[in-house]
């Protein structure tokens, strides 16, 4: 008998709460909006959420600039490679702009910080830092993010946006992944 890895997914965070939680992001973005807000989103995990904070924020009166940065570190595996690498730079000119950059996932840290450190240099005037998922206990980079919408252990998750060598992104909600021998 061989043995196979069968995948389920149990749900850590249900479509209402996620909306709930988007909806106290955008007011507390709001709160600090500038004139010349430019959101950037970190593809491809994160582009669920920024659809739905462009609108949370539109909502609460905020009607922001959205570009999107693509960035790598896990490429299709389950682990972090270690190396953040640009698949495709922002095309807004980010200088003197106030940027939020929304991101999936604050694991490592190191997408943020890149992130964080490359608009920067690029001439940013302030950066404001928003995660979907926070897993602290996970951090080899010393950043934070400013804005959380859930802390969670150090589960692998999937979900509304968030993938798995590029499966479950489409669920409605962010789930963690469990894996469990099975016998065929």
């Amino acid at each position: 008998m061989s043995q196979t890895l069968e995948t389920s997914i149990r749900m850590l965070y249900d479509g209402s709460a996620i909306a709930d939680r988007v909806d106290r992001l955008a007011a507390a973005i709001a709160a600090n909006h500038t004139r010349d807000r430019l959101i950037v989103a970190i593809l491809k995990g994160s582009f669920v959420f920024a659809a739905d904070l462009m609108r949370a924020l539109m909502r609460s009166g905020v009607d922001a600039d959205i570009d999107f940065l693509r960035l790598s570190s896990y490429g299709q595996g389950i682990e972090s490679s270690g190396t953040v690498t640009v698949l495709c730079d922002v095309a807004t000119d980010v200088a003197g702009r106030d940027i939020v950059i929304l991101d999936d996932i604050l694991d490592t840290g190191r997408t943020l910080a890149f992130a964080r450190d490359h608009l920067l240099a690029r001439g940013a005037r302030s950066i404001e830092t928003v995660a979907l998922i926070d897993k602290p206990g996970r951090r080899q980079v010393h950043v934070h993010a400013d804005h959380v919408g859930f802390r969670c252990e150090d589960v692998f998750v999937v979900g509304y946006g968030i993938d798995m060598g590029q499966r479950y992104r489409g669920l409605p909600f962010i789930g963690h992944v469990v894996e469990d021998a099975a016998r065929s």
